[in-house]
């Protein structure tokens, strides 16, 4: 039975000529696990905005969108309220209330049910997903995962029909992004509850979901079951790139054999299909300059007095010329550090240095005149005018020297565009800083992998100028093709740090799928481009692989 039906549906945003979405049609089975991909920009956000009544953008639209059969618009608004539920990329945008219980009893309460409905349906779904331990809490002491968590819970105790998600991992290590998408999964198979989500993280996604919807220009490229639709993305280079490794290798080898999804089948495709008699790739020298340009001791940092520190003698040394990842939990410290090493907070104890000068004794903000600067998790922060032009052109900055286009957004409101987007522009009027030293904080968040390759670029050329880059980043394939050196931050400290080769192969959890599929069969191999090296100098078993 078809749950939900979209028919030949167009919108365009105020005062923009392009169409965001152009006859778009397709239909949702009750049941259905849909994910949507597409590029930066493609209409994803769009397209799932306009499928929750409440949230639908301003602008003209055409077409139609049924619910069961009726038109969404004509619903009562009690029912598309319960029916049609909502997950946001940004948890903080979507809570409301100041305590955890309140939040979840928020919706319920606007619904009018009786106080021992609500009380019953807050207990069970606090239950099913293990909030009981801070029920009492208020919501700014959560994690990221929590919070996310959080909002699941106070959608899902609306007992919806759907459930629309829009990058819901966006923020979320890659442990907590593992287990919200396994939840999911569970909500799904246990309850058939309608799922769909937008993502650019789809390694976990789409061997998940039943259906994939594949979204280019705002228009519908494909819809179909997942395996097929992902092993059709031949002839679209830059969407194939944002399927998992199993489905990007199986390509790039040409293969003839049936398309992998899962790490699993990734790992029997190889060794079923690849030889391991060269097991690992000539190790890539790593050397730095005698010069540091970031360096942390014995760093102490607490937010309040009666507070526990966030960081705890912290020290580290980043050298100048060189791209140095971080990874880690969320709530371990690692936008702290990056706050005190861009003298947005100051520690208690320990010094931070700057191309070997204390950020105190940088005086009249010479430490933000050609010295440093910092890319914020949340870019909307450096935004202050109404177009994207005139953001540019107030700090005199030309993205083109970097190789980024961002003609066709100059005419639009900064709010307007998407994450990735925003992430784009956000970098290009932070570069017109001209910093020796780059600081960002999750670059990659609502990057599709063509933009996330074109991000790449650019930071690999500002390298090449002397730049130094400290990226704190959730995004373990972005590090292991990108550092020069990788570190795990836990509990307000670097606990580990080599380059990405050693790094990754040492972990279990933060670390690539590629190295998941083939750890014992190849050694160090931590991206899609190490395996297709290894598997071509291996060569095939038998003819079906090429």
């Amino acid at each position: 039975m078809e749950i939900l039906t979209v028919d030949a549906l167009s919108f365009t945003y105020p005062e923009c000529a392009k169409k965001a979405l152009d006859g778009v049609s397709f239909a949702v089975e009750r049941g259905d696990f849909v994910a949507v991909a597409g590029a930066t920009g493609s209409g994803k956000s769009t397209l799932l905005r306009l499928l929750k009544r409440e949230l639908a953008p301003m602008g003209e639209r055409s077409g139609a969108i049924y619910y069961r059969g009726r038109p969404l618009d004509e619903i009562p608004a009690a029912e598309s309220a319960r029916a049609i539920g909502f997950v946001m990329q940004r948890p903080e945008q979507q809570i409301v209330t100041d305590r955890v219980w309140h939040e979840l009893a928020f919706g319920l309460e606007n619904l009018g049910l009786p106080t021992d409905v609500i009380r019953r349906r807050v207990s069970e779904m606090s239950s099913y997903f293990g909030i009981e331990d801070w029920f009492d809490k208020n919501v700014a002491e959560l994690s990221g995962g929590q919070k996310q968590l959080l909002n699941l819970a106070a959608v899902m105790v609306m007992q919806p029909d759907v459930l629309v998600l829009d990058e819901p991992t966006a923020q979320l290590d890659p442990i907590a992004a593992a287990d919200f998408i396994a939840t999911l999964v569970k909500l799904n198979r246990e309850l058939s509850l309608t799922i769909i989500i937008a993502e650019h993280r789809l390694e976990d996604v789409v061997p998940a979901a039943d259906k994939l919807l594949v979204l280019d220009d705002g228009r519908l490229l494909a819809f179909g079951p997942a395996r097929q639709t992902a092993s059709g993305l031949r002839g679209h280079p830059a969407l194939l790139e944002g399927m998992p490794a199993a489905v990007r290798l199986h390509n790039r080898l040409g293969s003839d054999a049936p398309c992998p999804l899962t790490v699993r089948e990734g790992r029997a495709f190889v060794e079923g299909g690849y030889g391991n008699d060269v097991r690992a790739l000539p190790d890539r020298p790593y050397a730095h300059s005698a010069d540091a340009a970031l360096e942390f001791r014995g760093v102490f940092f607490r937010y309040m007095r009666d507070l526990p520190d966030v960081l705890r003698s912290l020290d580290l040394t980043v050298y100048a010329g060189e791209i140095f990842c971080v990874l880690g939990g969320n709530g371990s410290g690692k936008s702290t550090m990056l706050a005190a090493a861009s003298g947005l907070c100051r520690p208690y104890a320990g010094t931070v240095k700057a191309f070997g000068k204390k950020l105190g004794d940088y005086k009249n903000r010479t430490l933000y005149k050609d010295c440093l600067a910092l890319l914020p998790q949340d870019v909307q922060t450096v935004f202050l005018r109404n177009t994207v032009r005139e953001e540019l052109d107030e700090v005199g900055a030309r993205p083109e020297q970097y190789g980024l286009d961002l003609s066709e957004l100059y005419e639009k409101h900064p709010y307007d565009l998407s994450g990735g987007q925003q992430q784009l522009v956000a970098l290009a009027k932070v570069l017109a800083a001209n910093p020796r030293l780059l600081l960002l904080d999750e670059p990659t968040k609502g990057l599709d992998a063509h933009a996330k390759a074109v991000m790449t670029d650019i930071l690999r050329s500002l390298r090449s100028r002397g730049v130094t880059i400290v990226a704190v980043t959730h995004d373990v394939e972005f590090a292991a093709g990108f550092a020069d050196r990788c570190a795990l931050f836990f509990r307000g400290e670097i606990t580990s740090c080599d380059v990405p080769r050693a790094f990754f192969s040492e972990n279990s959890f933060y670390t690539t799928a590629a190295n998941r599929m083939t750890r014992g069969y190849y050694d160090g191999a931590v991206t899609v481009d190490d395996v297709e090296a290894l598997c071509r100098l291996n060569g095939a078993k038998n003819r079906m692989q090429k």
